[in-house]
This record gives C-alpha cells, sequence and structure tokens, in this order.
C-alpha cells in the first residue's frame, strides 16, 4: 500500500486519546444517573432503551447463576438453550451477591467503553485506507462516531413520527454509530471486527495483486496467516451479532462481483479477468466465508428447528422505515460521496469498489424480505461516510468538511435526552425502592429459574435484579406476547373465576405473584383474599406472594 495511506504513531496516539475522551463524555449521564437516585429511587444503569437494556442485565445475570446458553428469563415458555448472546453471559460469571446489580451494570458499561475504544481505532484504520490528509481522516473517525443524519430538522419541524417513525438517528444504531457507543456495546464490538476484518480482506488482496506474498512465501514459514484472519475476527463478531456475518458475506459477494465486472473491462473477456479475480480475490473471500460460518449456520439451524426460538422469530420484527428516511438521513453526505467515486477507483479499484458496491447495497438489504430487515444494512454508513471525505479530498477543498456539522445536532439532541433523564428519577430509568427491595427478596429467596406474576413492566425489571423467569416482560422474547398479555390483566381482574386463576397458576407453573401499583393498575382483584396465596414479603404498596399448589 502506498506510503500516503499508513498511519503515524502520532495519529494513532491521537486517536486513542480522542477515543478515551469520547466514550468518558459518553458516561456523564450514566453518573448522573446514579448520583441523583437517592432514597425513593434506584437507577437502572441506562438512560435510554429500557426494556432492552434490562435484558442485557439479565443475560448477564443469568451467566451469574450458572448458565452457558442462552434462554430468555421474559416467558414461562420451556426452552432447550441456545448459544446467543455469549458475552454477556461470560460477563455476568464475574459477579456475585452482595451489590450484584451495581457489579453487573458497572461491567456492562466498561465492555462498552472497551468496545467502543476499540470500534473507533477500528474505523480509523480502516479509513486510512482511503483518505490520506490526515486532518479529514480525523474528521471522518469522529463522524462515523458522533454522527448523524437531518433527522433533527424534522424533530424542530415537529415532524417526530414522519410517516409511521421517528428519523433513523433517533432508534436505529445499525444505521449510524452513536447510540452504539452509547449504550450498546455488543453491537459496537461488532463495529470493530467489523472493519478491522475488512481491513484485512482489503490488504490481503493489495498484497496478492503486487505479487507480493509469493515472495513472503519463500521467507517465513507461517505465510498465509492474514488469508485467514478476517473470517476469525468474523467468526468472533458471531458471537456478538451473527446477523452481521451475514452482513458482511453481502458486502464481499458485492465486492466480488463489482471487481469482475471491473476486470472484465480491464481484460476486455470475461475469461480472463475470472482467472486474475478467482487468483486474486475470490479463493480468499471463500475461505474467509468457510471460517466465519459456524456461528451462522449453528443459528440458522437452532432458530428453524427449536419450538421456543422458531416463536421468538415470529414476532421479532425490526423492519425498515419508508425509504423516505433514509434520504433523509444520508442525503446530507450523497453529493460528495458521488464525487469521492471516481477518486476511489483511481487510488485503488479493488478499495474503491468495495466502499461503492458496500453503498449500493443498501437498498437491498434494508427492504429483504426478512424480520430484522433493519438491521442487515450494519455499518453502511461508514463507507458512506468515507466516500464523502474521498470527495472532498479529491477536490482539494477540506473546508468543505464543515458541512459535516450539520450531522452533530441529532447527536446532541440525544446525549442531552440523557442527562435530561438521568436527572429526573421516574420510571422506566428509576424503579421505586419499594419495588428493588420486593427483587432483593425473590432474589434471596426464590430458586433460580422460579417463575413470577407480574406486569409488563414489573416484569422487564425484575430479571435484571433477581435469577427469575416471568410469564412476561419483553416484546419479543415474551412469546405468545398479546395472548399472555390480555391472560395476565384478566388474572389481576375481579372479574376472573377463581378457578380459572388456578388453571393459569399451574399451567405456567407459577411460583411468586408480584401485587404492586402497576399491577393494581390491571385490576383491583385483592390477591389476600385467596387461600392458595401465601403472602410472605410487604413493603409499603408492594407484596410477594408465594403460590400454594395441592398434592
Amino acid at each position: 500500500m502506498s506510503n500516503r495511506f499508513s498511519i503515524s504513531k502520532d495519529e494513532r496516539r491521537w486517536v486513542l486519546t480522542a477515543a478515551i475522551v469520547v466514550m468518558l463524555i459518553t458516561m456523564v449521564p450514566y453518573v448522573i444517573g446514579y448520583a441523583v437516585e437517592g432514597e425513593d429511587w434506584r437507577f437502572i444503569g441506562f438512560v435510554f432503551g429500557a426494556e432492552d437494556g434490562n435484558s442485557y442485565i439479565a443475560k448477564m445475570l443469568s451467566g451469574a447463576a450458572g448458565s452457558w446458553l442462552f434462554r430468555t428469563p421474559y416467558t414461562a415458555y420451556p426452552q432447550n438453550g441456545v448459544l446467543a448472546f455469549f458475552p454477556f453471559i461470560i460477563l455476568g460469571k464475574l459477579t456475585a451477591p452482595p451489590g450484584q446489580h451495581e457489579q453487573l451494570v458497572a461491567l456492562f458499561h466498561i465492555f462498552r467503553i472497551c468496545a467502543g475504544i476499540l470500534a473507533i481505532l477500528a474505523t480509523y484504520d480502516f479509513l486510512a485506507l482511503f483518505i490520506s490528509r490526515v486532518s479529514l481522516r480525523r474528521w471522518g473517525v469522529m463522524l462515523i462516531t458522533l454522527g448523524g443524519g437531518l433527522g433533527w430538522l424534522l424533530i424542530l419541524a415537529g415532524e417526530n413520527n414522519w410517516l409511521g417513525t421517528l428519523p433513523l438517528e433517533f432508534y436505529s444504531p445499525e444505521s449510524f454509530g452513536f447510540l452504539e457507543i452509547y449504550g450498546l456495546p455488543h453491537l459496537v464490538m461488532v463495529r470493530a471486527l467489523f472493519l478491522w476484518g475488512l481491513r484485512l480482506y482489503l490488504l490481503g488482496y493489495k498484497t496478492a495483486d503486487a505479487n507480493l506474498s509469493k515472495q513472503a512465501d519463500e521467507r517465513k514459514p507461517n505465510r498465509n496467516w492474514w488469508v485467514y484472519a478476517p473470517g476469525l475476527l468474523w467468526l468472533i463478531m458471531g458471537l456478538f451479532q451473527p446477523l452481521s456475518v451475514v452482513t458482511i458475506w453481502a458486502v464481499i459477494g458485492a465486492h466480488l462481483i463489482g471487481v469482475g465486472l471491473w476486470e472484465v473491462r480491464r481484460e476486455g473477456g470475461i475469461a480472463g479477468a475470472l482467472r486474475k479475480v478467482w487468483s486474486t480475490l475470490l479463493k480468499r473471500a471463500a475461505l474467509n466465508v468457510l471460517v466465519s460460518a459456524p456461528i451462522v449456520v449453528y443459528s440458522v439451524i437452532s432458530f428453524s428447528l427449536d419450538p421456543f426460538l422458531s416463536l421468538w422469530t415470529s414476532q421479532n420484527r425490526i423492519l425498515s422505515p419508508h425509504p423516505a428516511h433514509y434520504l433523509i438521513a444520508y442525503g446530507l453526505f450523497i453529493p460528495l460521496a458521488i464525487l469521492g467515486v471516481r477518486q476511489a477507483f483511481e487510488q485503488g479499484g479493488s478499495r474503491g469498489i468495495l466502499l461503492v458496491s458496500w453503498f449500493v447495497l443498501l437498498p437491498l438489504l434494508a427492504y429483504a424480505p426478512y424480520n430484522l430487515q433493519r438491521r442487515l444494512p450494519d455499518e453502511i454508513f461508514v463507507p458512506l461516510i468515507a466516500l464523502f471525505f474521498v470527495g472532498i479530498e479529491s477536490l482539494a477543498r477540506p473546508r468543505l468538511r464543515w458541512l459535516s456539522l450539520l450531522a452533530i445536532p441529532s447527536t446532541l439532541v440525544l446525549f442531552v435526552g440523557g442527562l435530561n433523564a438521568s436527572l429526573s428519577p421516574t420510571t422506566p430509568l428509576f424503579r421505586p425502592v419499594d419495588e428493588v427491595a420486593a427483587f432483593e427478596f425473590l432474589a434471596a429467596n426464590a430458586q433460580t429459574g422460579d417463575i413470577v406474576l407480574s406486569a409488563f413492566e414489573t416484569g422487564n425489571s425484575l430479571p435484571a435484579w433477581a435469577p427469575v423467569r416471568v410469564v412476561i416482560g419483553h416484546g419479543p422474547e415474551s412469546v405468545n406476547f398479546e395472548e399472555i398479555k390480555d391472560q395476565v390483566a384478566d388474572f389481576y381482574s375481579v372479574g376472573m373465576d377463581d378457578n380459572n386463576r388456578r388453571v393459569f397458576l399451574r399451567q405456567n407453573n407459577i411460583s411468586y405473584i408480584l401485587w404492586g401499583p402497576l399491577e393494581r393498575e390491571l385490576g383491583m382483584w385483592d390477591l389476600e383474599s385467596a387461600e392458595y396465596l401465601e403472602p410472605v414479603f410487604w413493603q409499603e404498596d408492594y407484596r410477594v406472594f408465594q403460590v400454594k399448589y395441592e398434592d
């Protein structure tokens, strides 16, 4: 690779320092949350996405309780267990009572900070393949890390729910970068492995294309280690998010097609072009796909054959918004990115083709006939921003980088929103102290895996504090959600027949029932009137009852 695309020691120091500073700044709202929790409230450790945040801590707690396979605590449905969310389960094993919830949250954020630093370093390394000017590399990595789209204009116009959804940068971590580093460590770790693997993949092609690999073969017995390195990184990535491996396969496939067409044009014939692509790229791409495949194959088989996982998949729908939202999100960058296409080809055909073919995949991935279609264009912001700065560099007008400041207001909205949320103790980011006392009672007295009946919001928080299961508590993970939701509401209502209550308890193998303000909102049935429910905990408005079954 040309020296003008190398990375100096000064750059390494700068990007490491910048990464540390950025990640420490993202901790500010969380630190404030703990500072203001007071005598009446307990902070859950998250400033957005409370439902998913609690589920991550619950996964960690299941690991602490002895699990090695993932079994969601948010359903009474029987489960076999599956290799998923493994990093969270492993982290949980580093904790123990007392103060286990605080330990889990602390480890979660240590994971987030470390993963964020790695992702920022990886992003800089990737951009260095395409952008020679150091100042533009620095802007690029910060924009990918902290930038958003023009969705803030919709917010200013009062169109918070334009065409049925929020602007992408406010809820889609796959589409931009800030939400990942703000609160989703497994996804930000995916970015680091994704980009470092892709960098090695491109460097491997460059080495082969320059006929340097043969010289290396004569000098080093382990000469071909780099051939498998991308696949190994993506294999590890699959432990964090298997679907991202599918995305990288799509990127590689698009790259192969693009390089093939490029070589046909250069060679003037299909046969010669195919021989060159096979010798320099296709074999290595195939090897890396095979190396990275095991987790994906395992996941496909498991989610197809396991009854619980099939039900979970059927109701776990993460769909892409109207295409106009992508135009609002990326429209600021597309004109200069188009100018960057030609320059990217001139710098290095293969590398430029990857950026272009990757971004061209956006509509194909975003609207693929799949339940999780919005997650497929993972890290798509990276090639767009790379082309954007290549375009600026090609014009020799670095001042155009100031246009990217229009991408910052959305991030400021998210960050300030997190600050405001952490300063205002209220649900769902804070839980009442008396409710947490009930959770801690169950953590100390219930058996691991016991099933507890509660309202949905209570059930979402409880497994993050106690290694129990709930009947309902998480939209996608609580299977048969709509049906069970109605059954839970009926149970707490005065209109349900007592015999039907007993049947419901036995069918779901419920051991404990939690009765607090949220449960009373579902219905005014007095649980203390039931002789088959024994009160075992009471504090202010919260009660816990143990179910007594007849032999």
